[in-house]
Formats: structure tokens, sequence, C-alpha cells
């Protein structure tokens, strides 16, 4: 093997090793959850919501809000939707105390049925009474174009 070939090779174990450091680890909400001193308290600002109208063939996205009101980090975790017509996706690092996070839900009216429509996302956190919060939304659906694809916010 030549020389190039090596600083090639060596130059990119380098580059992808740099890569990896550079990630963040993942919380151990585990270990949180474990210690009390950990804890902090928290406030939904959002905890129902309601999409109005939309037409079937449509995605509606919906933002559930929490702010931190304890001292300490707050973490979000074992967020879910109640059915498969929704998807979430949540702030995942930590929420410094004041500040807010939020569950994103996008509903798929082309998974559901017409008419009005009832939906849950379940969510657990470093709340002090570890408690899961069952966050609602809810609209109408109605016939539509299956081609439309739209967005309303909350």
């Amino acid at each position: 093997m030549g020389k190039v070939p090596i600083l090639l090779l060596l130059a990119g174990g380098i580059f992808f090793s740099a890569c990896n450091n550079a990630e963040e680890k993942p919380v151990d909400v585990t270990s949180i959850m474990k210690d009390s001193t950990k804890f902090t308290t928290m406030q939904w600002l959002d905890t129902s919501l309601d999409f109005g109208t939309a037409k079937k063939g449509e995605k509606v996205s919906l933002v559930f809000r929490a702010k931190n009101t304890g001292d300490k980090p707050l973490y979000l975790y074992d967020v879910r939707p109640g059915c498969g017509c929704t998807l979430v996706d949540y702030t995942k690092e930590a929420i410094a105390p004041g500040k807010e996070g939020k569950i994103m839900a996008e509903y798929d009216t082309n998974k559901g049925s017409l008419g009005a429509i009832h939906k849950t996302v379940y969510a657990r956190s470093n709340n002090s009474n570890h408690a899961q919060t069952t966050l609602f939304f809810s609209g109408t659906v109605v016939m539509g174009d299956s081609t439309t694809t739209g967005k309303h916010k909350s």
C-alpha cells in the first residue's frame, strides 16, 4: 500500500471520529427519574387544542407547550400518540427553568374518519408528581380533495 491511500484512510478516520464526538449523548431519563433531587415543576400551557375544520387529505399540525416552572432542567420523555393516525415529535434536550418545550403533533386526516375527531397524545416528564399527562386535540374532518395537504396551527 502506498503513502497516499494510507494518508486518506488516516484522514478519513480522524474525520469520522471527530464527527462522532460532536454529537451530544442522549440524556438518561431513567436515572433522572430515580433521583428526586432532579425533579422539577412544570405547567402545560396547552392541554386541549381544536384545529377547527380540515379537508380529508390534509395533514393538521398542532403544538402543545410546556413551561418549566421549577429550578431544575425539565425533560420530556415517553411522548407518544394515542393512535397510528398521529405522529409526534418533541423537545428532547433539557428545558431550562423559565423556558418552554414543545410537543408537535401531526394528524393525517387520510388515516381517520370523516366528522368529529377526538385524539390524544401522552407524555411524561421529570415533574415532581410522575403523572402521565394526556393532551387532547379535536376538530372536524370534511370531504375534500385528497391531493391537498394543508397545515393548521392551533
